[in-house]
């Protein structure tokens, strides 16, 4: 059954446990080492005396606004990562409740997908080294900064491109391709899974959109592997006999209120 919003921050922190678990074992992705570099793809992050950087800044202050609210709650949910939570996520957009245990056959493929995109996004984050924006300007975030803590290199982990939002998008066009009917439903859910980065205050909103073109440039590549497309199949005959005869989701009105929802900042680049 789906959580209700009243209860979003207490399911995440038990919904962490799950994906600490689930990711022991991580298998390997589909894609070669060097076999790609998305760096040559993305626009270079904003810096200083960029216009885009002041909106980046503007956005952040802005949307300090939603702190204390439903949206922000769905952003503080958003923010807990692992495969039970990004399934549980996802449930209402597919229309069937997703767990690892029904579902072990998608739960592999998105791990070697995620391992592919993920990848590719963590090489740009060390390549453009751009601070989150709370570390420019103050302002409250829905997770512990500690949650972004970098421990092998003993600093604060890096904006540009967003990881969380590049494994949700990988989650959303993955599905869609594999429940082309419930496409829309899904990329909404993504697309607003993006959005909640920039509403938690984690990323700027720049680093949103090179999450989403990270993936979907990786992904673009990773579509074409003989050993993906194989993985694919299984997982949507998997996912079709689930959507027959599994637990349907339930308690979704709430969330598709909140994604329907467009945030538009109230943006003044020029303070």
């Amino acid at each position: 059954m789906r959580r209700s919003l009243m209860i979003l921050p207490i399911l995440a922190v038990l919904i962490v446990s799950g994906g600490v678990a689930a990711s022991t074992g991580w298998p390997k992705g589909y894609l070669t080492s060097g076999e790609f570099d998305v760096t040559t793809v993305l626009e270079p992050a904003p810096r200083p005396g960029d216009p885009r950087y002041q909106t980046d800044r503007a956005i952040f202050r802005d949307t300090r606004r939603f702190v204390g609210t439903p949206r922000y709650a769905l952003a503080t949910a958003d923010a807990v990562t692992g495969i039970p939570a990004l399934m549980h996520d996802y449930s209402c957009a597919v229309g069937v409740n997703l767990t690892p245990e029904n579902a072990p056959k998608l739960a592999h493929l998105m791990q070697r997908a995620t391992a592919d995109t993920g990848g590719e996004t963590n090489k740009a984050k060390e390549f453009y080294q751009r601070q989150r924006p709370f570390m420019i300007d103050k302002g409250q975030i829905c997770q512990p900064q500690s949650e972004l803590y970098d421990q092998k290199n003993h600093r604060m982990s890096y904006d540009y491109p967003s990881g969380h939002t590049t494994n949700g998008w990988t989650w959303a066009l993955v599905l869609s391709s594999i429940a082309p009917d419930r496409a829309q439903a899904i990329l909404e859910r993504g697309r607003a899974y993006g959005d909640s980065r920039f509403l938690c205050g984690a990323h700027n909103e720049s680093a949103v959109e090179a999450g989403m073109l990270s993936a979907s440039a990786t992904m673009a590549l990773v579509q074409t592997k003989p050993e993906y497309e194989a993985d694919r199949a299984d997982a949507k005959a998997e996912l079709d006999a689930l959507r027959v005869s599994g637990p349907k989701s339930t308690g979704c009105d709430a969330e598709t209120a909140l994604i329907h929802m467009r945030v538009m900042p109230k943006v003044d680049a020029a303070h």
